[in-house]
Order: C-alpha cells, then structure tokens, then sequence
C-alpha cells in the first residue's frame, strides 16, 4: 500500500525492477519521463509526426481501394470474355476438295546421244600421210579425212598381177594345147575302121580330154587371181579414209607418220570418231510402275540442267519394251530435232514426261493430320468437324493427291486445324474460299 503522500513514480520503481531483473541499474530513469520528454523534442514534434501517420494512413486506405477496384474490374473482364468466347464457335479456314489432274507430270533424270556416232578405224596396215580435219571439223558424207601410205599393199598388189598375167599366159597355152588335142582326136575318131587302131584312137581321146582339163585348171587359176588383184585394189581404197555421214568429228588419236594397223580390236587405235548431231537421242529410265502408261509418240519436255532455263520438245521414239531386272526400270529413247546443235552428245538433261493416271481428289496439304489412325482429313459438315482417314497417292508439296474413298470431289476440308478440336465439334468457317470455289 502506497503511503500518504508517496508519488506514483516512487511506488512503481520496485514494481518495474521486479518486473525486469535485466533492466540496467540506472533504469527506469531517476527523472520522470515527462520531464525527459519535455527536455528532448519540441512541441511541434508530436503534431508532426501526427500528421505523417494520418498521410501514411490515407495513403495505404487509397491504395488499397484503388486495388480492389482494378481487381474487381479485371475479374468483371475476364468472366465476360469467358462467357463469350463459350457462347462462340472457334473459327477454322477451309478449302473445297477438287478432282485431281488427269495427267501427272513425271520428271526423271535423262542422258543424250548423237543420232550417229562411228568410231573409224584403218582397214589397211600403214603409216598414216597426213589428216584433213581436226577435232570440231563439220564434214560431209564421203570427205576425204586422210590418207595412208601402204608399201607392204602397194608390193602385194603388184606381185598378184604379175601372177594374174602369168595365169593368162598360162591358159592360153592350155587354150592351145586342148584346141590340137581336139583336132587330132576328130581326125582320128572319123577314120575308116581298119585305117587306125583302136589303141591309137583311144589315145587321142585321153589326150584331147586331159588338154580340157588343163585347160579348166589354167582358166580356173585365172579367176582365182583376178580375185587377188580384185582384193587387194578393193583395200587400196582405203588408203583414203573418208566420212561414212555428215557429222562432227570429236576426237583424232593419230598424227602424221604414225604406223596404223588394219582392224578394230582393242591392240588397235582408232583415227577418227564422228557423231551426227543435227538430232539427238535422249534415253532416260522410268519406274516400271509408269513405263506401262507412256506410249510411242507421246510428247516429251526435254530441260537442260545448265540454269540456262531451255526446253526442248521431242516425242518418244521407241521402247525396250522389257524391264530391267535390277533397277526395275524401261529405257526409254526420245528423238528430238538439233539443228542449231544447242544439245551436245553426253549431256545431263531433265526429261519430262506426262503421264496418264486415273482422277484422284487433290486438297491442300495444310488440310492433312497425322495421327494414331493414320492420315486424316476434318472435313466440315453441316457446322461440324467429322475426321476421316485417308489414303496418300502423292504428294506434291503444297498439293496432296489423295486415293478416291472417303473424301469427294466439293467437301470443305478444315486448314490447320486446331489440336484441341475433337470429331463432332460445332465450328464456324472464318474464309470465304470454299464457298467462292464452289
């Protein structure tokens, strides 16, 4: 109990020292508080800082209103968008299905070929006297293009004309014997009988006919050595060799004075190679599966792979008519005209063929899924996504070409269609295109 006439501070001095154990020794302080107060800050410090709070209080209650409200507004927002957009259809763009082309442009790799090309080689043994023409020379059918010097056939022919006029010698004389044989057996024979004996008359018979004999053998040398000689003229002409066709000569493996020797085998060079280029050959191979729908003298685009942007036309010349076991392909040869021989022999061209196939259906390939069924098709029918399987025949890059089945000719395809759309979802076209192609 506070005695009369204790103050508050003095009685509540041991209160507050119990009340802390590990408070200072100095604390609470020996002067009132007020009185400290009083000391250390001015009046004005308290309507300060009274009035800082109350800023800071309104400060904090206008944010946190202004919060809400844009909180409020936002959610308002949101709940209104969501309900449009359940209320509305997603949006999908379509394109109408058409028939696909009759004819399929088939491109396939080609090479080309001189309508001619003859390798010329020396029909007689030599030494080569001089050429005529050179590599990239034009001639014509029957140019001289050079000429051979045969001794060992110059000596030859000369000794077979010696024994040709020796066999004509030859049977003369036979000639002459058998003509005396002859006479001598007539008379003879046309003796009275008793005149002459039949030894004797026999005689002159086997005399007259071994005089024919002989003289068959002497007229049968005769002939074997004109042939001779006939021979061994007939290979003097080759002596100058001369262009079998008009054409460009594209190789020379010979020079003066080189010994060239008669035949063709592969110890034997060749002098000349000429090619006819006023028109060119072009054999490309196709796949069994389409050679069956190219025929002879369906039209051919013929492109050059020089990125000079030339096209040819030719026609289809001729088939193998048969398939190659190992590639499974049919060569296949195209005649085009070259009379400005823009195409050179050995050329690599692109040959384009059209061929004939039966009418697909031929959509975008934008309009194609891929999924665990395989390749499908949203088709859009009567504001609905239907999906149905489809079956590849080509694809075309931007165009795919499917098999006739389940999609027709006119049914409106759905464009990249979005993933979260399921089979039997109602949709709203967002393009005109289909409705304008159709």
């Amino acid at each position: 109990m506070l005695r009369k006439g204790e103050t508050s501070a003095n009685a509540a001095q041991p209160e507050a020292s119990e009340a802390d154990p590990l408070a200072p020794a100095d604390f609470p302080p020996k002067e009132p508080l007020a009185k400290v107060a009083a000391q250390e800050y001015p009046k004005s410090t308290g309507r300060w800082m009274l009035l800082t709070a109350l800023v800071i209080v309104f400060g904090l209650t206008t944010a946190f209103f202004e919060v809400s409200r844009i909180r409020a507004r936002e959610t308002d927002t949101l709940e209104q968008e969501t309900r449009k957009a359940a209320s509305t259809l997603p949006l999908v763009d379509v394109a109408t299905a058409k028939a696909g082309p009759t004819f399929k442009s088939l491109v396939l790799p080609g090479d080309t070929a001189a309508w001619y090309r003859t390798t010329l080689y020396s029909r007689v043994n030599g030494y080569l006297s001089d050429w005529k023409v050179d590599i990239g020379d034009r001639v014509k059918k029957g140019q001289l293009l050079a000429t051979i010097e045969t001794p060992d056939l110059d000596a030859q022919l000369a000794a077979a004309r010696a024994e040709l006029e020796a066999a004509k010698a030859e049977a003369k004389v036979r000639n002459a014997d058998a003509d005396f044989a002859r006479s001598s057996y007539d008379r003879w024979r046309d003796s009275p009988k008793g005149v002459v004996s039949d030894q004797e008359r026999e005689e002159k018979k086997a005399a007259n006919d071994s005089s024919i004999a002989k003289l068959n053998a002497a007229t049968a040398q005769v002939a074997v050595d004109q042939a001779k000689v006939d021979g061994l003229m007939t290979l003097t002409q080759y002596k100058n060799v001369t262009a079998p066709f008009d054409g460009i000569i594209t190789e020379r493996r010979v020079d003066p004075g080189d010994l060239v020797t008669a035949g063709s085998s592969a110890s034997t060079s060749p002098l000349f190679v000429i090619q006819q280029t006023d028109q060119i050959r072009i054999f490309s191979r196709v796949p069994q599966g389409v050679a069956e729908r190219l025929s002879v003298g369906s039209t051919v685009k013929v492109m050059t792979a020089d990125g000079a942007d030339r096209a040819y036309e030719g026609k289809i010349a001729r088939t193998t008519a048969s398939v190659d076991p190992h590639a499974r392909t049919m060569l296949i040869e195209v005649d085009l005209p070259n009379a400005n021989y823009a195409l050179s022999p050995g050329m690599y061209v692109r040959a384009e063929f059209q061929v004939g196939q039966a009418s697909g259906i031929e959509i975008p390939a934008a309009a194609l899924l891929f999924r665990a069924k395989g390749p499908q098709v949203a088709v859009v029918e009567d504001g609905k996504i239907i999906f149905k399987n489809v079956t590849i025949a080509s694809d075309e890059g931007d165009n795919v070409e499917l098999a006739s089945g389940t999609i027709k000719v006119g049914d409106r395809v759905a464009l990249n269609i979005n993933s979260q759309i399921s089979d039997g979802d109602k949709v709203a076209i967002n393009n005109d295109t289909a409705k304008a192609q159709s």
